[in-house]
């Protein structure tokens, strides 16, 4: 990425590279025509000899016979749901459906009745192909709990009958033509505020963001990309799935996160690559085999799905030996939209989001006028370019509040931007805390509580106050067997900030409520909090 000068205002185009017009079948077809003997993907199963294995030329044969399948079944731009943690034959599905011209709905196989209805009723799903239970869910259950309220949802096949489905079309069934700009998914916001929104994605824009994403983060031919992340999440099944195949590298799945399977698979498959959110990443470090493990091979680390605290950055790169890069998106980006230079000094790693991917348009607005920033001052970000998703499924007065007329998608995200372009995430519109009438961002606070010793992790939270309208809350998970001291954060915080910024309330867990992608869902502690589950 070049820029001519420095920026005055806050606005930048990355003209580098191109946007190829690609489908996710077409560029499996390339993979598999390029290098065909080479690996493509791998089981992350907890026992080696039980890991299925795909070269590319296999992996391509089979989700021809997945698309074959499809397409004798569903018409052309149907929704088909898959509800399933990472099994190879969600990835199976992913290249059979873009083969097929079929949109993927993803589902989180966490999901509970009501979750399950919501999702395949919004979406009008004609078809749902399920896991019968996971980890104690019975996934079979719920479905049948909700199937007399889902009429358009006509056909609903257990992976455990996935072979007689595969068999089920005639070697000669048709294909229909599948471009570029056609929907590919519906990926379900992670909820971090509440009601979900189905982000209605385009081939063009995974395909080339994940190739773009890959190709900044070095992943070469022969490299082994390990993929901690949820499938049904932009993380797992763009950046993970579709990045590996256009650089010919060997995607390891893992069924779900687990860090002990995390560190066994990085030495065991030789992992040269991986990305993971914060929770992830300090809870294989955390792990008490880390210090033994051997990670000679890994040579970068991506971390993003929510901010990641400045000595984290620190920690990883000292700790691991390793390239360390943030990513910054949204489901809504297909989901890159900046991406950290692994050559950067550790100052940039540590406190910059980095410089926007290729062919994407990035400016930082004021909220309230939407006029460009200055260099510096902080306001939303927003995003134009291939990238933006179609809308949201079947909502378009929500897509008209996420997409202005003139293209440029809007975060919610608070940032300023310097001079040659880099970003600082300075906090949520939606989680900006306004105490009698001052904005405060937990961003600022978390940064700080996150640097003492005794904090593992870190939530600030703006709680409802009948004088000041919001006060200031923070949740902390204890670092180590002897915890920080309510005051003794407090005055740790007054030394580095404004006192109307210190935390009146003070509440200690053993765990946070998660998204599927591992960020905080922050309303959830609010919500708990005003129900009186917790006690400062």
């Amino acid at each position: 990425m070049t820029s001519p000068a420095p920026l005055t205002e806050s606005y930048i185009h990355n003209t580098d590279d191109e946007v190829r017009e690609s489908t996710v079948g077409s560029i499996l077809r390339d993979a598999a025509a390029k290098a065909p003997d080479t690996v493509a993907l791998v089981e992350g199963v907890p026992n080696p000899d039980d890991r299925r294995r795909w070269t590319y030329a296999e992996l391509l044969a089979d989700a021809e016979r997945v698309a074959r399948a499809l397409a004798s079944r569903f018409e052309k731009g149907e929704r088909v749901a898959i509800w399933a943690p990472n099994i190879a034959e969600w990835v199976l599905m992913e290249y059979g459906a873009g083969l097929a011209g079929v949109v993927l709905v993803t589902v989180n196989p966490a999901y509970q009745p009501q979750e399950l209805k919501y999702v395949l009723e919004q979406s009008r799903a004609s078809g749902l192909f399920y896991l019968p239970t996971f980890r104690g869910n019975n996934m079979a259950a719920h479905l049948d709990d909700v199937l007399p309220d889902l009429p358009e949802l006509r056909e609903t096949i257990s992976f455990d009958d996935f072979e007689d489905f595969l068999n089920s079309a005639p070697a000669d069934q048709p294909l229909p033509e599948v471009l570029p700009d056609d929907p590919v998914q519906i990926q379900y916001t992670s909820g971090t505020t509440g009601f979900p929104k189905g982000a209605y994605l385009h081939h063009r824009g995974i395909t080339n963001n994940a190739r773009h994403t890959a190709e900044r983060l070095r992943l070469d031919p022969g490299g082994v990309y390990i993929n901690p992340m949820p499938l049904f999440h932009t993380g797992g099944c763009v950046l993970g799935v579709l990045g590996p195949v256009q650089r010919e590298a060997t995607l390891v799945n893992l069924l779900q996160f687990d860090p002990e399977l995390m560190l066994d698979l990085c030495e065991q498959e030789k992992g040269t690559h991986m990305l993971g959110v914060p929770t992830m990443l300090i809870a294989m470090m955390e792990h008490p085999t880390f210090a033994g493990r051997d990670m000679s091979h890994l040579a970068s680390v991506c971390s993003g799905g929510s901010t990641v605290p400045a000595d984290l950055v620190r920690r990883i790169e000292e700790t691991l030996g390793v390239d360390f890069a943030i990513v910054y998106g949204q489901t809504e980006a297909s989901p890159g939209i900046t991406l950290g230079m692994l050559d950067d000094p550790i100052e940039d790693k540590a406190n910059t989001l980095g410089p926007v991917l290729p062919q994407i348009e990035v400016k930082v607005v004021d909220p309230s006028t939407g006029e460009i920033q200055p260099v510096g001052v902080p306001g939303e970000l927003c995003a134009r370019g291939y990238l933006v998703m179609l809308g949201y499924f079947d909502m378009p007065e929500r897509t008209a509040e996420a997409i202005d007329a003139d293209g440029w998608l809007h975060t919610g995200d608070l940032v300023a931007m310097d001079d040659r372009g880099y970003t600082v995430i300075t906090g949520r519109l939606k989680d900006m805390i306004i105490r009698g009438g001052e904005n405060i961002y937990p961003r600022e606070i978390e940064e700080l509580l996150f640097q003492h010793p005794k904090v593992a992790e870190v939530a600030v939270c703006g709680l409802p106050d009948a004088k000041w309208g919001e006060v200031v809350g923070a949740f902390i998970r204890d670092a180590g067997d002897e915890p920080a001291t309510d005051a003794e954060l407090k005055s740790y915080l007054r030394e580095n900030l404004a006192p109307h910024k210190t935390p009146v309330a003070w509440f200690h867990v053993e765990d946070f409520p998660l998204t599927g992608s591992g960020k905080i869902q922050k309303f959830h502690l609010v919500e708990d909090w005003e129900k009186g589950l917790f006690s400062s």
